[in-house]
C-alpha cells in the first residue's frame, strides 16, 4: 500500500514540556529509552508519570537493548506502551513474547543485512534502520549510507540514524519510508529537545510528503 504521509516518532523523551511540544506538532509516537546506559534513559516510574499526561491516540514506545525479560515486563507494567522497540541482539521469540507489537532495529553501520533481519523477524511491525554499528547504542547522531538499503523488503521501514531538519527530506525522497525516527537531531543536548528544531523537523517531513505525491 502506498504511503501518503510519513509518520514521525520523537525518541528519547525525558521532559513533559518536550512531550507536549511534540504533541502540539502532530507527532505520531513518543519514544522512552529503557536502557540504563543511555544518556536519555528514563526510569520506568518517571516515564509512567509522563505517559499519564499524554492524550489518547499518541503511540507510546518503550525502547530496550538486550534487557532481561523481567526488566522488560517491569517497564511494560509501569509505562503501558503501545509498541516495543528492540535495539540489541534479541531474537524474534523474545521480541514477540510480551504480547505487544514490536519494532526491530537494524544496525546499518555494519553488515546491515536487512533481508536476514526481515526473515528472522517476520512478526515485527516494522524494521528500524539506524546508523549505529552492531552492539552500539542508537541515538548517536550517526547517519548511514542510504544507498545500501536493499529494496523489496516485506516489512514497513522506519528511517533513523543522524536525521536532522536539514537531511530528513532527502532521506524520505531516497527511501520513501513508512516513518522517520529522530532523537539527537532535535536536541540542544542529550535528553533535552529544542523546540525550534522539533518544529523545523516536522515541517521538513511535511514538505517532503507534499513532493512525493
Amino acid at each position: 500500500m502506498p504511503v501518503s504521509r510519513t509518520r514521525i516518532k520523537f525518541c528519547g523523551i525525558r521532559r513533559a514540556a518536550d512531550a507536549a511540544a511534540a504533541i502540539d506538532l502532530g507527532v505520531d509516537a513518543l519514544g522512552f529509552v529503557m536502557v540504563p546506559a543511555s544518556r536519555r534513559y528514563l526510569a520506568p516510574d518517571r516515564a509512567a508519570a509522563l505517559r499519564a499526561r499524554l492524550p489518547p491516540l499518541v503511540t507510546v514506545v518503550a525502547l530496550f537493548m538486550d534487557a532481561d525479560p523481567a526488566t522488560v515486563q517491569l517497564a511494560i507494567d509501569a509505562l503501558q506502551p503501545g509498541l516495543l522497540q528492540f535495539h540489541g541482539s534479541e531474537d524474534a521469540g523474545f521480541c514477540a513474547g510480551f504480547g505487544l507489537p514490536y519494532v526491530k532495529a537494524v544496525a546499518m553501520r555494519g553488515d546491515g543485512d536487512l533481508r536476514r533481519v526481515a526473515r528472522q523477524h517476520r512478526q515485527a511491525g516494522a524494521l528500524l534502520l539506524d546508523g549505529h554499528a552492531p552492539g552500539e547504542m542508537g541515538g548517536s547522531g550517526k547517519a548511514f549510507d542510504w544507498s545500501t538499503v536493499v529494496r523489496g523488503v516485506a516489512r514497513p521501514l522506519i528511517l533513523a540514524g543522524g536525521l536532522t531538519p536539514g537531511n530528513v527530506g532527502r532521506g524520505i525522497r531516497a527511501l520513501r519510508p513508512y516513518a522517520v525516527d529522530v532523537s539527537s537531531g532535535i536536541e540542544s543536548r542529550p535528553g533535552v529537545k529544542d523546540a525550534a528544531k522539533m518544529r523545523a523537523f516536522v515541517e521538513a517531513v511535511r514538505r517532503a510528503d507534499r513532493h512525493r505525491r
